[in-house]
């Protein structure tokens, strides 16, 4: 092994294991364990990890809690590697290298944290990975920012930049605002000159976003939600929707179909409202697009992070907590769903690698 500085024998880092069954359903089940640093097989670097963020594939799946990070190269075991004293962060995903359509992979996309492919958690103080699957840090962004970045940034390029295929002067649809992944989607539709609008239950989550800049927004809970995005498309002079990027599913084709354009997209990528989406005869005459998008490449998301470096984009972070003893709070928070944004664990050290952001 080839380091910069002194490797510590041991690293903490929170397991989070199967939920055991219980009369009242659990969050998770997670602990804090001291566990040896592996030595490095060829090929792998060892990453200090310096903020690690939160993510979830589905509030309703109790113990499926996936955690990416950032931080910085400490360890090769490749010497005089050009990646040591590097600010880096992990590649949250296995199996989709650069294909343009869908996963190399037979077996689908294997997610850090999600499952026993990898077999790779970053919610550790050291974290050992190839050294192809991580990527540079954008310079005008700390760690704690750069954590939020990965997995919703993936998956938020390639429903906006590939799918929905989102140019200037677009209107564009976001519903759910408020999680990570749809404000991400908010900011680049943005970047790219586009008119975004939102839908949320929260009328405070709906205010955040037109800060950030959408075009406004309109209460999902509310029994007149077409007619209020009409009325705001038309206060804009716009009459039409190109696309929607969407979280909910279920019956969004039918909904939106008077205002969203001949030949217009919808992009589904996950599915809080319900796991069937209606898609009837009245779609298909006006040449409508549903299509799936479940996360990207890591071509996908190396292009994503040029894209946010070259616009100055960065993360939205809702709460920060300090040390691995805070993440329950995280959990807590994240159960309770009233975050706007990513929320993110920033490691304790004796030494400090991290860099503030240049915002």
């Amino acid at each position: 092994m080839h380091s910069v500085r002194s490797i510590p024998a041991t690293t903490r880092a929170l397991v989070v294991r199967q939920a055991a069954k219980k009369s009242k359903p659990v969050y998770h089940d997670a602990t804090i364990e001291e566990k040896p640093i592996p030595s490095l097989k060829d090929g792998e670097v060892l990453v200090k990890i310096n903020a690690a963020a939160f993510n979830h594939r589905d509030v309703r799946s109790l113990s499926h809690i996936m955690i990416y990070g950032a931080g910085i190269v400490v360890a090769s075991s490749k010497g005089s590697d050009e990646l040591l004293n590097k600010r880096v962060f992990l590649v949250p995903m296995r199996g989709w290298e650069n294909d343009p359509e869908s996963p190399e992979s037979p077996q689908g996309i294997g997610i850090l944290g999600g499952g026993a492919r990898p077999p790779i958690g970053t919610f550790s103080e050291y974290v050992a990975v190839e050294r192809d699957q991580v990527i540079l840090s954008p310079a005008h962004l700390d760690d704690v920012h750069v954590a939020a970045w990965p997995l919703g940034g993936v998956t938020s390029w390639r429903a906006v930049a590939i799918n929905a295929r989102v140019e200037i002067g677009h209107n564009v649809l976001i519903t759910g605002i408020g999680g990570g992944v749809a404000l991400l989607s908010l900011q680049l539709c943005l970047a790219k000159g586009s008119n975004v609008y939102v839908t949320s239950s929260s009328e405070t989550k709906i205010s955040q976003a037109v800060a950030l800049g959408a075009s406004g927004g309109v209460n999902y809970k509310h029994s007149k939600v077409l007619s209020s995005l009409e009325k705001l498309l038309k206060a804009n002079g716009q009459t039409s929707l190109n696309s929607v990027i969407d979280s909910g599913g279920d019956d969004i084709a039918r909904k939106l179909n008077k205002i969203l354009k001949q030949g217009g997209r919808i992009v589904c990528y996950g599915m809080t409202g319900n796991p069937q989406i209606s898609f009837s005869m009245r779609e298909v005459l006006k040449n409508h697009q549903l299509i799936g998008s479940t996360m990207g490449s890591h071509q996908d998301l190396i292009d994503g992070t040029r894209f946010i470096a070259e616009h100055g984009i960065v993360p939205v972070v809702s709460h920060v907590f300090d040390g691995l003893d805070g993440a329950e709070e995280g959990f807590e928070l994240m159960n309770r769903g009233g975050q706007f944004g990513k929320i993110v664990i920033r490691l304790q050290h004796s030494d400090s690698d991290s860099v503030s952001a240049k915002l």
